[in-house]
C-alpha cells in the first residue's frame, strides 16, 4: 500500500496538516518556513530548524562524541539513513545517550517550527532523514510539548524577539547575584549572538537557554538588538539643463554627450571622425 499523499492548502497551519498526516499514517517530510518535520508511519522521527543546533553540534560540543566519530558515521551510513544506528553499533555512543540527545534536539527544533504555527509549504511523501530511526514521537505529543513550552516562555517574558534576534546586555546591579547557569548564559551575550548560537556555544539545549534568556530579559539585563534602519539617501539637486552642443565643420573631438554612449556607438563615432579627418 503506497504512502498517502497530502498537498497543503494555501495558508493551512502546519499543526493541522500534521494531525491529518498522523491520522493517515504518512511517511515523509513536511516543510514550513521555520524548518522540516520528518514523519514515519504517522509519528515524528526528526525535526530540523535553522535556528537550533542540530544533533551533531549538541553531541560534539558537549564532548559526548568526538567530531571524527560523527563524520565517520555520516560517511559510512548517511546514504542508507542509518547514522544513528551506526553511532551505536560502532561503539561511539550509547543508545540511551543518543536517544536522550535526539529527543532534546527534536523538541527544541519543533518549538521553533510550530511556535507561530505558520503555514505548511510542502509535503514530500517517502522522504527520510539521513539520521534514521532513533525514537519516534506521536504528533500529539510534539504539538502538546511545543504548546507547553510556548506558554511557559510567555509567562516568563512575553516578548518573543528574545528567541531569534541578536541579544545585548543591559548593565545593572542584578547581574552580580545570578544562578550559575543564568550567569554562564549572560556571559555569552555580546550583541551579536542569538539564542541558538549561545546554546551551541554552551553545548546546551536551545529551550533551556531560552528559559534563562527570557528570565534575564524579565530582569532587565538582556534586550534584543534593534535592526539597523537604512537611512534614505537624499538625491542631489538636479543639474541645470546644459546648452545644446554646437556642431563644428572642422574635424575635432566629439562633443561630450549628456549620457555616455553604448560601446558600439562610441566606436562608430571614433571611426567616423577618423574617416572625416582623412
Amino acid at each position: 500500500m503506497s504512502t498517502p499523499t497530502r498537498t497543503p492548502r494555501s495558508g493551512e497551519p502546519a499543526s493541522a496538516l500534521l494531525g491529518t498526516l498522523a491520522a493517515q499514517g504518512a511517511t515523509g517530510a513536511l516543510s514550513t518556513e521555520s524548518g522540516i518535520v520528518y514523519l514515519a508511519a504517522g509519528h515524528v522521527v526528526h525535526v530540523e530548524s535553522a535556528v537550533t543546533p542540530d544533533l551533531g553540534d549538541l553531541l560534539t560540543h558537549s564532548g559526548a562524541l568526538a567530531p571524527d566519530g560523527w563524520w565517520e558515521a555520516i560517511d559510512q551510513a548517511g546514504r542508507r539513513c542509518r547514522v544513528g544506528r551506526q553511532l551505536v553499533d560502532s561503539g561511539h555512543l550509547a543508545a540511551g545517550a543518543l536517544e536522550l540527545c535526539h529527543l532534546g534536539a527534536l523538541f527544541d527544533a519543533a518549538y521553533f517550527v510550530l511556535a507561530h504555527d505558520g503555514p505548511a509549504l510542502r509535503f514530500r511523501p517517502g522522504a527520510a532523514h539521513w539520521l534514521g530511526a532513533v525514537r519516534s514521537v506521536p504528533v500529539d505529543t510534539v504539538l502538546r510539548e511545543s504548546r507547553r513550552r510556548r506558554e511557559l516562555l510567555q509567562r516568563i517574558w512575553p516578548e518573543p524577539d528574545v528567541d531569534r534576534a541578536p541579544l545585548a546586555r543591559v548593565p545593572g546591579p542584578g547581574a552580580r547575584d545570578l544562578p550559575a547557569r543564568r550567569g554562564r548564559t549572560l556571559a555569552q551575550v555580546d550583541g551579536v549572538r542569538t539564542a541558538a548560537q549561545i546554546a551551541m556555544t554552551l553545548a546546551c539545549r536551545t529551550f533551556h537557554t531560552l528559559v534563562e534568556l527570557r528570565r534575564l530579559a524579565a530582569a532587565g539585563l538582556v534586550t534584543p538588538v534593534a535592526p539597523l534602519v537604512p537611512v534614505p539617501s537624499v538625491a542631489p539637486p538636479s543639474a541645470p539643463a546644459s546648452a545644446p552642443a554646437t556642431v563644428s565643420a572642422e574635424p575635432g573631438p566629439t562633443p561630450r554627450p549628456a549620457l555616455p554612449d553604448e560601446p558600439e556607438t562610441a566606436l562608430l563615432r571614433r571611426l567616423l571622425h577618423a574617416l572625416e579627418a582623412l
